[in-house]
């Protein structure tokens, strides 16, 4: 069975006062994790110093975009972190990373609107919602007063709520993403949010279960309908390989990386930079010789 590449569209991402270049080079989005939760780092960092040496790190690798969390959306969370100690967690690593690097591009992975402003006024460039406008109906029109960029992602229900929910069917699967990015844009349409500061992200194990995954990753192609630059966040997932621990799952995660690459990603959201850079740059390599398997 031949599988085709995706000639992936190249296109211009307006980050505040900044402008990436999407589409000539998978660009690497690495996970900075202050949670003590987190589903595959949680706790690893438990000083700020050691956040901010490991973020460092990351960009030393490769990482052309650093995407700070201070809440755990893993699956069975309760999100009850609150604004406020999300803030305190996210504010001197977010300081003291543009000390060091003041033209390091920095993302906040957050749902609620407060945070987000909180993050931009302190120099982040990006806001990952991964609810999609969804958890905090302020989002949306938050992101119209500020000059970041976003990643809005599509999720079915809240965390708590994704181990007992209906599963999806096959040829359920795609229609519900669909549906569900496209009802993002027209919120982000609504709001007057410009396309030019938008990438989409489907979502991988946010309300989808099991195999659901991978026939979202093996119809990701579908996905560049939408109009969209595209992020996927596979990295350590489950569903790469549940026998595992998430530490375990980097040989699945570069496999999955790769798919998702040669189906037309432009950003990659990963915990390891470096072996994902190597990947990276070959799937790269196939894609402008339009190889195809």
């Amino acid at each position: 069975m031949s599988i085709p590449t995706y000639p992936r569209p190249v296109k211009e991402w307006r980050i505040g006062p900044r402008t990436l270049l999407l589409g000539r080079r998978t660009l690497l989005m690495g996970i900075v994790n202050l949670t003590p939760d987190s589903f595959s780092d949680g706790g690893q960092f438990p000083t700020t110093q050691a956040a901010i040496d490991h973020a460092l790190r990351l960009l030393d690798e490769g990482a052309e975009i650093l995407d700070l969390g201070a809440e755990s959306t893993r699956p069975g969370a309760t999100l009850d972190l609150g604004a406020e100690d999300e803030q305190q967690r996210l504010a001197p690593v977010l300081e003291g990373i543009l000390r060091a690097r003041p033209d390091c591009v920095l993302s906040v992975d957050t749902f609620r609107a407060s945070t987000a402003r909180f993050a931009v006024e302190r120099g982040a460039l990006i806001v990952n919602d991964v609810s999609g406008f969804t958890w905090d109906p302020a989002m949306a029109q938050t992101l119209a007063t500020l000059s970041c960029s976003a990643v809005l992602m599509h999720t079915r229900g809240l965390p708590s709520e994704w181990k007992s929910q209906k599963r999806l069917g096959p040829t359920e699967v795609m229609p519900a993403v669909m549906d569900g990015l496209a009802s993002i844009l027209s919120r982000a349409n609504e709001a007057k949010i410009a396309p030019e500061r938008i990438v989409l992200d489907p979502g991988f194990g946010f309300g989808k279960r099991g195999e659901e995954n991978l026939t979202l990753l093996s119809h990701f192609s579908e996905l560049h309908a939408l109009g969209q630059p595209l992020l996927a966040g596979l990295s350590r997932k489950g569903f790469l390989a549940p026998h595992l621990a998430p530490q375990e799952r980097l040989p699945e995660t570069i496999s999955a990386n790769t798919v998702a690459i040669l189906a037309g990603a432009h950003i990659l959201r990963v915990h390891d930079v470096a072996a994902a850079r190597q990947a990276a740059d070959l799937a790269d390599s196939l894609l402008s010789q339009g190889v195809a398997f």
